[in-house]
């Protein structure tokens, strides 16, 4: 099967970027972490782009054999399943490995306050419910205003809940279904959760918009159509967004409609460059060549990564690393620092993706 190396780097660039926003030991750059809660920041970039990569995949599957119920319904069974293990395996560590946390604490944590949703679990329902409606929905115009009408649905949901302050960080419709489902004790933050139920319909909008930019990608256009098709799609998703900013915030935590139109247009500008520099020089393809064989593996290289930080946070040693290492770095700039060591665990990973990609192996979860 020939892969599709705009769809490959897309994926790469998203996984790049989430090893470094989850690795820093000690506060970085703030535009290396994600927005307390309104705003955007290179860090809130990454997931929107995996989601929107995700979409491209399922356009480029579907092309070729579409997907059985059975099939969507597993895989985002395993998916949401994996979630939850990857929320609740460093308690168990914690319980082997650590002094003094007891039996009691491990079940305090385990399922007294088991933590249902995650970026994982949030991937789960957004394939699920965005291959239900690419399953009952074939035309791309139909499939356009679907994505549109759950960005206004869901957008009217928080006006309609709360027309005073609609997007209160502490009061919102969004939180409040945290509160009922999963229920207060088993979310992420004492507010909400950020990858709670109710973002799910935005981020299936956003997941629609990488499908239709997949099948472009995969059309049987010209390259200057193609290319022209995508910049067009993602200067009406940005001016729509900056236009609908105007009376919704733009938050990753709860994934408002500014968010998903601006983070999409951003996803289709890229992909729109990298289809003209998949037809230039050989040279330029070679330096993405790396960022390629991350996002051919996107989903193991994001799980290894996390068990990895999962484990040296259980031994309390990665503050301990870190400092190790400032022996090493240039700057006595601790953020500066901080953001090199991130980037350098990155292109470890990175690096074991080219070693597996020589190696011809794919991991697929």
């Amino acid at each position: 099967m020939n892969r599709i190396w705009e769809l490959d780097v897309c994926r790469g660039i998203a996984i790049f970027i989430m090893i470094v926003v989850d690795a820093p030991p000690i506060k970085t750059y703030d535009i290396l972490i994600h927005a307390s809660w309104e705003g955007l920041t290179i860090a809130d970039l990454a997931f929107p782009g995996f989601i929107f990569a995700m979409g491209m995949s399922a356009a480029v599957s579907s092309s070729r054999r579409v997907a059985s119920w059975r099939k969507i319904f597993v895989r985002a069974g395993l998916l949401f399943l994996l979630g939850i293990f990857l929320n609740e395996i460093g308690y168990f560590l914690a319980y082997l490995l650590r002094d003094g946390f007891t039996s009691t604490d491990l079940y305090n944590y385990v399922v007294e306050h088991l933590r249902f949703f995650g970026i994982l679990q949030r991937l789960a329902l957004t394939y699920m419910f965005a291959m239900a409606i690419t399953k009952f929905i074939r035309s791309d115009k139909k499939i356009l205003a679907t994505a549109f009408g759950l960005l206004i649905v869901y957008s009217l949901g928080f006006h309609i809940y709360s027309p005073e302050n609609p997007f209160n960080e502490m009061h919102n419709i969004s939180s409040t279904i945290d509160f009922i489902f999963p229920g207060v004790n088993h979310i992420l933050e004492p507010t909400h959760d950020p990858e709670g139920l109710y973002g799910t319909i935005a981020t299936t909008a956003s997941m629609l918009f990488g499908f239709l930019a997949g099948r472009i990608l995969i059309s049987e256009i010209s390259l200057r159509d193609k290319i022209l098709r995508l910049v067009i799609f993602g200067v009406i998703l940005l001016s729509l967004g900056v236009a609908w900013s105007y009376f919704d915030i733009i938050a990753k935590k709860i994934w408002t409609a500014p968010f998903a139109l601006l983070t999409s247009s951003i996803n289709l500008l890229l992909l729109s460059i990298l289809v003209l520099m998949s037809n230039s020089t050989s040279s330029v393809k070679k330096f993405f060549q790396p960022l390629a064989a991350l996002g051919k593996n996107p989903l193991f290289f994001f799980v290894a990564s996390i068990l990895l930080l999962i484990f040296v946070y259980v031994l309390d040693v990665w503050t301990k690393i870190f400092e190790y290492m400032l022996n090493f770095l240039p700057s006595s700039n601790l953020e500066f620092s901080c953001m090199i060591f991130c980037l350098l665990l990155a292109t470890f990973w990175t690096i074991i993706a080219v070693i597996l990609d020589k190696l011809g192996v794919v991991i697929k979860i």
